[in-house]
């Protein structure tokens, strides 16, 4: 007879790869279920390619292929990458779901198609490399490849293939990025409100104190707050980015489901719990917001909520250092 320890794992595990079937049909785009908003009349929409258009392209070199591969491979695991780029429990995917295709899910591919360009979050014109790389730093709480390995060759060669047949320097592009809920944070937000937001629609997935859930020691639902998730310099800290992310693609395979407002107020909550300090951290978290007060205009980083400072800590996670060295400004003269 089983011990109660291995039933009780036993039915956890079940539990779990229940949930997670909803998880295997968003990452593979099973879009039948989902309510999003509508295209703005002009916007360009791309269909991007599918893991059987990249194994069915006759016009594909066979090594090609297989970067290509290697890249989407990389990008929907990238915890194969723990303990060398990731220090914490993301994968590309847990932010740019359906394989990086899917529009108002953060799609990859407008990455392609627009850069090299400026980006106000570091100052200078950035190539689709760094911007990969700014991944990395932020959202995986890790370091880059190195530009021109193996590794970032793939990642960019799938970023571009998932560009196939889309326009290039088009900006007016439908379902791109995480702000459909526009960038002004309600003045009635409220972090109560967002905490039972959260307990009725998200802690079954990702647990009761923001940690996720693992399967046999696998990812299954990335974690939202702590050592394990992104850190305060990702893009999903901002508060408007995290709450157009929620309402377009959470509850897991119910998009839509929850109001503005409620995404608007668990985005709070969740953004108002301690992560993994911001890489250019100065020592100072108010002297680091004031310093890229571009980019935390929009996150909690360096207020004060429920009467601590957030990001007041030398905590970098499982990371062993803080700040990457491909984090670095970049400028031209004439000289």
């Amino acid at each position: 007879m089983k011990s109660l320890n291995a039933i009780t794992l036993s039915l956890a595990a079940l539990f779990t790869a229940s949930l997670s079937v909803a998880a295997i049909a968003m990452q593979n785009n099973d879009v039948s279920q989902v309510k999003l908003p509508s295209m703005k009349p002009g916007q360009y929409d791309h269909q991007a390619p599918t893991l059987a258009d990249i194994e069915n392209d006759s016009e594909l070199h066979p090594e090609l292929k297989k970067v290509v591969l290697k890249g989407r491979d990389l990008f929907m695991n990238t915890q194969q990458l723990r303990g060398k780029y990731v220090f914490n429990d993301m994968n590309c995917k847990s932010c740019h779901m359906g394989e990086g295709r899917m529009a108002w899910s953060g799609p990859v591919w407008p990455a392609a198609t627009t850069l090299p360009d400026f980006r106000g979050k570091n100052g200078h014109v950035n190539s689709l490399e760094e911007r990969i790389a700014g991944c990395f730093s932020f959202s995986m709480n890790g370091t880059a490849p190195e530009y021109g390995s193996d590794t970032m060759l793939a990642l960019a060669a799938y970023h571009q293939y998932m560009a196939k047949g889309a326009k290039v320097y088009d900006r007016n592009i439908g379902g791109r990025g995480f702000s459909s809920l526009g960038k002004d944070i309600p003045k009635d937000v409220s972090f109560g409100q967002g905490a039972a937001v959260y307990a009725n629609n998200c802690a079954v997935c990702h647990g009761p104190n923001g940690e996720g859930k693992k399967v046999n020691g696998e990812v299954v639902f990335p974690p939202l707050w702590g050592d394990g998730s992104y850190n305060w310099g990702a893009g999903m800290t901002r508060i408007f980015t995290a709450a157009s992310f929620i309402q377009n693609n959470m509850p897991l395979g119910q998009p839509g489901r929850l109001s503005d407002k409620e995404a608007w107020d668990v985005a709070y909550f969740i953004n108002a719990q301690e992560r993994p300090q911001d890489p250019r951290y100065t020592g100072d978290a108010k002297e680091t917001r004031q310093k890229y007060l571009n980019f935390h205009k929009a996150t909690l980083y360096g207020t004060e909520v429920n009467g601590k400072v957030l990001g007041q800590h030398d905590n970098t996670g499982e990371k062993p250092f803080l700040k990457p060295e491909v984090l670095k400004p970049r400028t031209f003269s004439d000289k």
